[in-house]
C-alpha cells in the first residue's frame, strides 16, 4: 500500500468512525477503560484458575456507558449472540475484545453489530415488533416522549422503506443500506483555516476590540475622569483649610471621597430610569454612542465606586479624622475649629452621637444590607449557600431590600445638612447633585404606578405547558405601541402589590394581542403558574388580576442596525426572538402583497439573514412556539430570510449509536411527511450541543467581509463563550461579529 493510499484510507475510518460510535473517543480509550475494569472488578476461580471478573451487569459502565447501563447491557447481549447465558462474568481479555469490536474502525462492522442489537432473538432478521422494542429502548434514554403508538408508527415506516417485498422482516444487508443513506456523514463542521479566501486583510485585535467596546470605553473612562477630577478638587481644597491642621490628609481623603459619593449618588438613578432610557434609545444618533443596553451592568460598576468611596469617607473618618478631634492639641483646636463645636473639644464617642455622623452610620448599615442581597447569589439562592442562608435570600429578598434606597436618600439630605466643618450653605451641596436624578426617577415611578393602575388587561388565553411555562395572551391596552424585542413588567397583586417582574413580549408588533411566556424559576412565577393551574382545573371563570407596564427598550431591538443577525436562546431564553421572528414574517408577508400588487418591496427594514439557534434539554419545549415556527418554516417556502437551527441536548450526540435509530426515523418521516418527529414542526431538530466554533466559522466564510450582530439570551457561561467567539473571528477574519446579551 503507498502512503498517500494509507492516508486515504485512515482518513475515511476517521470520517466513518463519526457516524455510528458506540463509544465517545475521549475517556473511553482503552487505558480508561482497564482503569474502570481494575475497580470493578473481583477475582473468581474458575477451569483456568483465579482471574479478575466484572459482573455483566457492570458492563456499561466498564466502557463509559454508565448513565445508560440498560443500553450497554443490549450491546453485551448482542456481542454474546443472545445466548441464554449471556449474563455472566465478564474477564479483562473478553472485555477488550468487545472494545475492539464497539470501536472497530470499519462502519460496515459496526453497522452489523447495531444490527444485531436490534435483532431480539439473532435470527438475522429484523421484524417490526423487534425494532418497536428497540424504539421503546432508546426513547427513554434520550429523554424523549415516544407513545406506543408513535413508537409502533415509527417501526412500520422503517419496515416500509426497507421491506419492499412485504416478507415481513428485514435483512443485514438492508438495514446497512438504511444507516449509510440515513446517518451524518462525519462531522457537518468546516474546519477553520487562516484566510481562507477572503477579500480583505484581517484587522488586529487592538482594532476589533476598539470596536466592540468603544462605547462601553468612553463611558467608563468619562465617569473615572469625573470621579478622579471631583477627588482631586476636594482633596486640594481642604488640604488649605484650618482644619487640616488637626487631620491632615485624612480630612483631604474624606472629603475628596465625599464629592464622588454625591456623584455616584445621584449617577445611579439614571440607568434604571427605564422610561426614559427607552425614549432615548430611539434616537439613532445617541443609540449609536451610548450603551444603553449596559444600562443594568453600569448601574453595578457605579455601585461599586460607591462601595469604594463609604470605605474611604466613613473609614478615614473613623479610623483617623475622629481619633484625631478628640486627640489633638487644646491649642491647636482652639484656634482652627472649636467654633464648629462650640468651642469645646469633644470625645470620640460624642462624635459619634451628632447628627451627621448617626445619620451616616445608619445609611452605611442599611446599605450594607441591600448591597450584598443584589448580588447574584443571594438574589439567585444559589446552591452554594448555606441552607440556612438561601430560606432568606431570593428575588423577593432582594426586591424589598432594595427599596432601603428611600430611607438612604433621605438620611443623606440629614448628613449632609449637619456638617461640623462648615456653615455655608453653598458647600453643603449634595441636594444639589440628586435633586434632577432623584425628581426624575420619582416622576419615573409615578408615571409607572399611574400608566399600570389603568392597565388591568383582560385575559384572553392561558396556557400550560410542560416543563411549567405559562403563557398568557393579553388584551393589548388602547395606545400600547411596542417594537420587536421589548420586554414588560407583570404584576399579579393576588401575590404581592409591590413586586414587578420582567418579561419579553413574544408577540408581533403587529398583533392585536399581547403575549408573554413565563417559566417559574422563583417563587413568584411559581406562585404564578399555580394560580392560573388552580383557576384552569377547578374551572373559575375568572382568571387572576394581572397589571402590566412598558414596554421597555431591550438589546434585541437593535438587530434592526443588521443585514445579518444571529440569534442565541438557551430555553426559555428563545423568548425576545420569538417576537422578531413574528416581525419578520410579517413585514416579508406585506413585502410580498406590495410586490405583487405595486411593483415595491416593503418600506420597513429588515435583516437579509437572520439565523436562530435554539438550544434546550427538554422536548416539550418545542410546544411553545410550534405555530410560531410553522409560520416561519411556511415563509421561508418563499423568501428564506430565516434559518432556524434547533438543538436537543437530552439526546446524544447525532452518530451516537444511543441515537443512532431516532436520527433514521427522524431522517424517514420528514421525507415522507415533511414533519419533524421532535419539534413537531417542518423545522429539523438536531441532536445534543452545537460547536459554536464551527458555526461561527461556517458563517464567517458565507458572509466575508460583512457585520453581523450576535444576540443571546441565557445564562452566563455560554456568553462568555461567544463574547470570545465574536472577537476571535472577527480578528482573524474579514467578518465582524459584534456581541449583544439580554439584560433586564
Amino acid at each position: 500500500m503507498s502512503e498517500s493510499g494509507g492516508m486515504l484510507s485512515l482518513a475515511g475510518w476517521s470520517h466513518d468512525g463519526e457516524r455510528l460510535r458506540f463509544l465517545d473517543a475521549e475517556g473511553n480509550e482503552w487505558g480508561n477503560v482497564v482503569n474502570r475494569f481494575n475497580q470493578l472488578a473481583t477475582v473468581k476461580g474458575g477451569r483456568n484458575g483465579h482471574q479478575e471478573v466484572v459482573k455483566w451487569s457492570d458492563f456499561g459502565s466498564c466502557i463509559g456507558m454508565g448513565e445508560t447501563a440498560e443500553f450497554g447491557k443490549e450491546v453485551l447481549r448482542a456481542m454474546r449472540g443472545g445466548r441464554r447465558d449471556w449474563k455472566r462474568d465478564i474477564t479483562k481479555s473478553e472485555l477488550h475484545s468487545y472494545w475492539c469490536r464497539m470501536t472497530d474502525p470499519w462502519l460496515d462492522s459496526r453497522i452489523l453489530l447495531f444490527f444485531d442489537l436490534c435483532d431480539r432473538n439473532m435470527d438475522g432478521r429484523i421484524d417490526e415488533r423487534e425494532m418497536k422494542q428497540v424504539i421503546s429502548l432508546i426513547s427513554p434514554i434520550n429523554k424523549l416522549a415516544i407513545k406506543n403508538k408513535e413508537a409502533e408508527e415509527y417501526a412500520a415506516l422503517i419496515m416500509e422503506a426497507l421491506d419492499l417485498q412485504h416478507r415481513g422482516y428485514i435483512q443485514a444487508s438492508e438495514f446497512e443500506a438504511l444507516c449509510k443513506a440515513s446517518l451524518p456523514k462525519g462531522s457537518s463542521t468546516i474546519s477553520y483555516q487562516k484566510n481562507h479566501g477572503q477579500q480583505q486583510e484581517p484587522i488586529s485585535k487592538a482594532e476589533i476590540l476598539f470596536r466592540s467596546y468603544w462605547r462601553r470605553t468612553w463611558i467608563i473612562g468619562l465617569w473615572l475622569t469625573i470621579c478622579f477630577a471631583l477627588f482631586t478638587w476636594k482633596f486640594i481644597q481642604y488640604s488649605h483649610r484650618a482644619a487640616f491642621q488637626v487631620m491632615g490628609y485624612c480630612l483631604s481623603t474624606a472629603k475628596g471621597a465625599a464629592e464622588t459619593l454625591k456623584f455616584n449618588m445621584a449617577l445611579i438613578l439614571l440607568p434604571v430610569c427605564r422610561n426614559t432610557i427607552t425614549w432615548l434609545r430611539n434616537n439613532p444618533g445617541l443609540n449609536s454612542v451610548i450603551p444603553f443596553n449596559d444600562n443594568i451592568n453600569f448601574h453595578k460598576v457605579i455601585a461599586g465606586g460607591i462601595v469604594i468611596g463609604i470605605i474611604l469617607h466613613g473609614g478615614t473618618h473613623l479610623a483617623c479624622d475622629f481619633p484625631r478631634i478628640s486627640g489633638s492639641d487644646r491649642s491647636v483646636f482652639r484656634q482652627t475649629i472649636a467654633a464648629n463645636f462650640g468651642y469645646q473639644q469633644p470625645s470620640y464617642f460624642q462624635i459619634l452621637s451628632t447628627t451627621e455622623v448617626a445619620s451616616g452610620i445608619a445609611m452605611v448599615v442599611l446599605m450594607m444590607i441591600a448591597f450584598p442581597l443584589a448580588t447574584k447569589w443571594p438574589r439567585r439562592q444559589s446552591p452554594s449557600l448555606p441552607k440556612s442562608v438561601r430560606k432568606v435570600t431570593g428575588y423577593n429578598t432582594f426586591w424589598y431590600s432594595h427599596h432601603l434606597f428611600v430611607p438612604v436618600y433621605a438620611l443623606l439630605i440629614v448628613h449632609s445638612m449637619f456638617l461640623f466643618l462648615t456653615d455655608n450653605l453653598v458647600e453643603k451641596t449634595t441636594w444639589m447633585y440628586i435633586a434632577i436624578p432623584v425628581l426624575l426617577y420619582a416622576g419615573e415611578r409615578i408615571t409607572r404606578a399611574i400608566r399600570s393602575g389603568f392597565s388591568e388587561v383582560e385575559i384572553l388565553k392561558v396556557s400550560l405547558y410542560p416543563g411549567k411555562v405559562l403563557s398568557l395572551k393579553l388584551q393589548k391596552p388602547k395606545g400600547f405601541r411596542h417594537k420587536s424585542g421589548m420586554y414588560i413588567f407583570i404584576q399579579c397583586p393576588q401575590i404581592s402589590p409591590f413586586e414587578w417582574h420582567p418579561f419579553s413580549l413574544t408577540c408581533g408588533p403587529e398583533d392585536d394581542y399581547l403575549s408573554v411566556h413565563i417559566k417559574t424559576l422563583g417563587d413568584w412565577s411559581c406562585q404564578l403558574y399555580s394560580l392560573f393551574e388552580e383557576a384552569i382545573l377547578t374551572g373559575l371563570k375568572q382568571y387572576p388580576k394581572i397589571y402590566i407596564d412598558g414596554p421597555y427598550g431591550a438589546s434585541s431591538q437593535d438587530h434592526i442596525k443588521y443585514d445579518i443577525v444571529i440569534m442565541v436562546g438557551l430555553g426559555i431564553g428563545i423568548t425576545p426572538f420569538v417576537s422578531i421572528l413574528k416581525d419578520i414574517a410579517t413585514r416579508l408577508k406585506k413585502s410580498s402583497i406590495n410586490h405583487a400588487a405595486c411593483g415595491e418591496g416593503s418600506l420597513e427594514k429588515i435583516p437579509l439573514k437572520a439565523y436562530l439557534y435554539w438550544v434546550t434539554r427538554e422536548q416539550s419545549s418545542f410546544n411553545w412556539f410550534t405555530d410560531v415556527m410553522k409560520e416561519i418554516a411556511d415563509t421561508n417556502q418563499k423568501q428564506a430570510v430565516v434559518e432556524v437551527f434547533n438543538f436537543l441536548t437530552s439526546v446524544y450526540q447525532e452518530g451516537d449509536a444511543r441515537s443512532a435509530l431516532i436520527t433514521i426515523i427522524q431522517s424517514l418521516y420528514q421525507a415522507k411527511y415533511g414533519i419533524d418527529i421532535v419539534s413537531r414542526t417542518p423545522l429539523h431538530t438536531q441532536f445534543g450541543r452545537p460547536n459554536w466554533f464551527n458555526i461561527f466559522s461556517k458563517l464567517a466564510r458565507r458572509h466575508r467581509g460583512a457585520r453581523i450582530g450576535v444576540f443571546y439570551c441565557g445564562p452566563m457561561t455560554l456568553a462568555r463563550e461567544l463574547e470570545k467567539l465574536c472577537t476571535k473571528f472577527s480578528t482573524k477574519t474579514s467578518t465582524i461579529f459584534v456581541f449583544h446579551k439580554e439584560n433586564y
